[in-house]
This record gives structure tokens, sequence and C-alpha cells, in this order.
């Protein structure tokens, strides 16, 4: 019929069903040969800090307090390597003089301003019952080091700075950030 006799497609059909066996078997041989040896403890561990309990009224501000004084960092910051840490800020908040409202406040003038004071931005309860204090440098170094250990309740969701020196350095950076800015705190 198609000038083929029955041996021929026997052998073709043959050729077929030896190269599927072939490709099989040596796919389960290659599987028990190279059998993944799985540790029973990983290489590495990646550690995870569990999130902080809120702290008590009045100790928000200890909890969250930096290694070294702020006034003591500030004396070796610098506000140029300041402006590269604050390219992450850019990316919520206004950092030029229009200090518009973005995702976050503007932060021109922010160095002793009323916290939670920016005109039209709606902040959070947490960040609004603090209201009564100002932007110092205290604070800043506090609420930079752990928004949400500093201030539970925040709607910030940035990390955080928790170097010490790149904290300092953004502060000083953020100082620039006003036609007078604040002076810098005195040393103890």
């Amino acid at each position: 019929m198609f000038g083929f006799d029955s041996f021929e497609l026997n052998k073709i059909a043959g050729a077929v069903l030896g190269t599927l066996l072939l490709t099989f078997g040596l796919s389960e041989l290659a599987s028990v040969i190279y059998t993944p040896h799985r540790p029973e403890k990983p290489a590495f561990s990646v550690a995870v800090a569990a999130e902080p309990a809120a702290p008590a009224a009045g100790a928000a501000a200890a909890g969250a307090a930096p290694a070294k004084p702020i006034a003591e960092l500030l004396k070796t910051a610098s506000a140029e390597k300041g402006q590269t840490v604050a390219k992450a800020c850019a990316a919520c908040h206004d950092l030029t003089s229009a200090n518009a409202n973005k995702v976050g406040p503007g932060l021109w003038n922010v160095v002793d301003r009323p916290i939670a004071s920016h005109p039209g931005f709606a902040y959070s309860d947490a960040m609004k019952a603090k209201s009564a204090d100002k932007w110092t440098y205290d604070h800043l170094s506090g609420f930079l080091a752990n928004p949400k250990g500093y201030v539970p309740g925040t709607k910030m969701t940035f990390a955080g700075v928790p170097r010490d020196d790149q904290r300092a350095d953004l502060i000083a950076y953020l100082r620039t950030l006003s036609d007078n800015p604040a002076p810098l705190p005195a040393s103890q």
C-alpha cells in the first residue's frame, strides 16, 4: 500500500520504542546515580527579627535609643554622604523647598518642626499623639533608627537606618534642607 512491507514497519516501530525505552532508562539511572544529598541543617539561616512589642507610653523613646548620642555623631557627620542616604527618603518624601506632600510629608525644614504638623498630610493617630514634641535631633535619630519601634502605629513602612554613622549623615543632610538651618546640638 505505501511501499513498505510489515517488516519495515516493525523496524521503525521498534526503533521508536527502543529510543523511548533507552531515554526513560537513562533518566531513571541518572536519578539513582545523582540523587542530591539534602543536609539536615541548612548551610545558612536568615535571622528575622520578631516584630517588637509595643512599648508602654513614655517608653517608646527609650526603647529605640541609638547606641551613641546623636550630638556626638553629628560632630563627624557628612551632609554630602547624607544626601546619598536620603535618596531612599525621596521615594516617599519631597526634599525640595516646594515641600509638597507625597506618600509622606515634605521634609523641607523638618529639623525642629513640630511633629505631625505638615499642612495637608494625614498623619497616623500614633504620630498625632506626639504632636506636642518637635523633630529634635534626638527624636529624628530615634525615629530614623526604627520608625515602627519608635512610634508604634506609624504609617511609615521604611525599616529605618540602623547604622549610626549613616543616620547621622542623613540628619546632617536634613538639617541643610532649610533656608535657616537649626543649630547643631551641644555635646555633653
